[in-house]
């Protein structure tokens, strides 16, 4: 017969638990920093549009303002993008640890079957 400390299994069980959640997350994070990387793409042709049309007519209103907040937004993603990249690497490190872990309660619950 083998005996299993409830505390590996109190472990495992918290491993097996936090495993899906932190997948999850990275997930989300991914998508979120792919869907950022698009929108900035997308500001920086507008950008690069509204400075063009700007350059070759007088336009009824000026163009600046808006320009200049799409710069900001630009800016804020940038800084959004960044926060999002470290909680992935993060997130990353989180399921190796998990991972290790889990890898590691395995090895001695067999070492302990022996």
């Amino acid at each position: 017969m083998s005996t299993v400390k409830p505390q590996s299994n109190l472990s495992e069980g918290i491993l097996c638990l936090l495993k899906p959640a932190v997948e999850e997350i990275d997930l989300s994070v991914k998508d979120t920093r792919e869907s950022q990387l698009l929108l900035r793409d997308t500001i920086d042709k507008l950008t690069i549009e509204l400075e063009q049309l700007a350059s070759l007519h007088k336009p009824p209103l000026d163009l600046d303002p808006y320009i200049r907040k799409l710069f900001n937004c630009r800016r804020k993603i940038t800084v959004v993008n960044s926060v999002l990249q470290n909680t992935q690497e993060r997130l990353n490190k989180l399921q190796q640890n998990i991972s290790r872990e889990t890898n590691k309660k395995k090895i001695l619950t067999e070492n302990i079957t022996f």
